[in-house]
């Protein structure tokens, strides 16, 4: 399971340093894509194979899952940690998420979200997290 908030900088060619925490459980190869809210996912390989095996049993003939396995799929890449425990992202990915300079990777669950500082810190605001508690409950999760 991934969990964490760690602040790192993305260098002039695209190169970002993964956490020493994420790179123990993602290995040395892993997936990431364009993510909802204007972040990227990671996947580790594993939970990405799980994944397409669940879009395979998608109908095509739905527009939109026909859509979102475009939007989904078409960015992905594959990304290999170098010596130095860092990745080098796409220039698409890059563009899509808005990454600049100032970079917040962040550990949810089964996957790693990569954000732009900005986009963290506006999308993120935690004043309304008792009316999202309650929705969070009827869907059955209670803390």
């Amino acid at each position: 399971m991934f969990m964490g908030e760690y602040s790192h900088t993305i260098d002039a060619k695209g190169r970002l340093i993964v956490p020493s925490k994420f790179r123990e459980l993602l290995g040395n190869e892993f997936v990431v894509t364009k993510g909802l809210d204007g972040c990227l996912f990671v996947y580790p390989n594993q939970e990405w194979n799980s994944i397409e095996e669940k879009f395979r049993n998608i109908p095509l003939t739905t527009k939109d899952a026909r859509k979102f396995s475009r939007f989904f799929f078409a960015g992905a890449a594959v990304c290999e940690v170098d010596k130095q425990g860092r990745i080098l992202l796409p220039q698409v990915l890059r563009e899509f998420a808005d990454l600049q300079k100032d970079i917040v990777l962040v550990g949810v669950l089964s996957r790693i979200e990569i954000w732009s500082r900005e986009r963290w810190q506006d999308a993120n605001t935690y004043d309304d997290m008792d009316e999202i508690a309650e929705h969070m409950a009827e869907l059955g999760l209670s803390i």
